[in-house]
């Protein structure tokens, strides 16, 4: 019988050079409704968690259970939000990485490097960037952010159920599942729908 491989350590830098690396995700993408959520996230430099390992695989206890931790250790931490107006004037990548710049204009200091998950970024003024495809997977900078990322937007989107009710956006969060579109094509599009998403 074969022992379950273990996950590989996540890396706590890109850079050999005394650099102030920032890590940034974003959640939401995907989502037919409410806004796309980036984070912007600086460790310090031998930060780790176990859980850290594999982000992709957390319940959602264990990212809420994370992100207090991430918000107390970090030596910095920004949030940025589009909304779903916004994602309809400028497309859902753009809008990405303006989530991302408005992150990193939360941050209480400027970093050196950006650690971008994916492979595309619109570059933010005067900080070079690294575009890591999986990062999440990869660097604990990114994966934080992806923590922190998740779990603001998971809040937005449990308050709006209040707001908009019907939908069930507490559950799905505003992902495509079939109760989801079911629900906009009896109820018809919500405000915080992306128009120039196919709903149903």
């Amino acid at each position: 019988m074969s022992t379950p491989k273990k996950p590989t350590p996540l890396a706590s830098r890109w850079s050999e050079e005394p650099l102030v690396e920032c890590g940034c995700d974003e959640a939401g993408r995907g989502c037919l409704a409410g806004p796309v959520v980036a984070a912007a996230v600086i460790l310090p430099e031998h930060f780790s968690h176990p859980l850290l390992n594999d982000s992709k695989q957390l319940t959602e206890k264990q990212r809420e259970a994370l992100r207090p931790i991430i918000e107390s250790e970090a030596l910095a931490w920004g949030v940025g939000i589009v909304s779903s107006d916004e994602i309809d004037e400028v497309n859902i990548l753009h809008a990405s990485f303006l989530a991302m710049h408005r992150a990193i204009d939360d941050l209480v200091f400027r970093p050196e490097l950006l650690l971008i998950d994916g492979n595309r970024f619109d570059p933010y003024p005067d900080i070079p960037h690294v575009c890591v495809v999986k990062g999440d997977a990869r660097f604990t900078s990114i994966a934080a952010a992806s923590i922190l990322a998740k779990t603001h937007r998971d809040e937005l989107m449990i308050a709006l159920e209040e707001e908009y009710p019907g939908y069930g956006l507490s559950g799905h969060k505003g992902y495509p599942t079939p109760a989801h579109r079911e629900a906009i094509a009896h109820l018809g599009a919500s405000p915080i729908h992306r128009r120039s998403f196919r709903l149903t």
